[in-house]
């Protein structure tokens, strides 16, 4: 039921981003101007930083820690546990990369626990290193992948709560167990078509 709700709070705040592109994409036709690519990107970023945030204070941090109802596990499907907050991050990435957005939005780190999250791009790895270097700015670059000009922007993800930096920290996987709270642990990597 919980999960249930939250992939609905999710759809919503989906649904009004999707709303904002579909917007900018069909303002051509309407002789309106078109959104400014970093517009667009700070606004997804917004939102779905936002929908991360509720999830790990008003979910995991409640039901896990505060009350102890249910643990989160990164096998919560097995363990019968709530996802973590960065799977629950990467399955919102997922579900709109299949319905077909006209954007992607990832989380990736410099020392990621799961090497899927690692930075792949020179355009990621060089934004994820100027965060760590330059804490309180965005990276926005453009670049080509295969064929295509896109806007990249690259937002510092922080260490909000004391069970991601645990998490990391103790992880057997993860190959920096240093972090403290408010450390740049990685980046949310928006990216829409030019």
């Amino acid at each position: 039921m919980i999960l249930n709700y939250l992939f609905s709070a999710t759809k919503v705040s989906a649904w009004l981003v999707m709303a904002l592109i579909i917007a900018s994409c069909d303002s051509n036709r309407d002789n309106l101007p078109l959104l400014e690519p970093k517009v667009m990107t700070d606004a997804l970023f917004s939102v779905v930083s936002a929908d991360r945030y509720v999830y790990t204070k008003y979910v995991i941090n409640r039901l896990v820690n505060q009350e102890a109802l249910i643990k989160a596990s990164e096998h919560w499907q097995d363990d019968r546990a709530l996802p973590l907050p960065a799977q629950m991050f990467r399955m919102g990435a997922e579900k709109a990369l299949d319905s077909n957005a006209n954007f992607t939005y990832s989380l990736l780190s410099l020392w990621p626990i799961n090497k899927q999250n690692a930075p792949r791009t020179p355009t990621e790895k060089t934004g994820l290193q100027f965060l760590v270097e330059n804490p309180g700015k965005n990276f926005y670059q453009q670049e080509i992948l295969s064929g295509r000009r896109y806007f990249t922007a690259i937002y510092a993800d922080t260490g909000m709560s004391k069970a991601c930096i645990e998490c990391h920290n103790k992880h057997k996987d993860s190959p920096r167990k240093d972090f403290k709270m408010g450390d740049i642990m990685g980046g949310v990597v928006i990216r829409v078509p030019l």
